[in-house]
């Protein structure tokens, strides 16, 4: 069971607590009238799902029940950092020098090439 850590309450829960909400700091226009049908369609529903690092907003249900931020591993589903809502994007870079998504970084971005088979004598 993945721990996940509440910025707010600053204690580490069970995931069952939780709820994703989706992708973080989606930037939404100020009048919706003036959007076009494909536009608003895209914001409601398309969303990046990309291979790695995401930005996604996260609700503590049967906690605090206040929304976060946070920087997760799509593959390996870890969390590498979590935020309050509000506070800019964390530096990528960052985190990566700090050492905490090195392995996670190396994974994502560069795949394994195939064991060579060894020659039979």
């Amino acid at each position: 069971m993945l721990l996940i850590k509440c910025p707010y309450c600053e204690e580490e829960r069970p995931e069952l607590e939780f709820r994703n909400a989706g992708e973080a700091h989606l930037v939404r226009v100020a009048s919706i009238i003036d959007q076009s049908d494909e536009d608003f369609a895209a914001l409601l529903y398309f969303r990046q799902n990309p291979k790695g690092l995401q930005f996604e907003r996260w609700r503590h249900i049967h906690g605090c029940g206040r929304f976060f931020n946070a920087v997760r591993d799509s593959v390996s589903d870890k969390f590498l950092t979590v935020y309050k809502a509000g506070e800019p994007k964390p530096n990528v870079e960052q985190l990566i020098t700090r050492g905490t998504a090195a392995e996670v970084v190396v994974e994502s971005a560069a795949p394994r090439a195939p064991r060579a088979k060894k020659a039979e004598a």
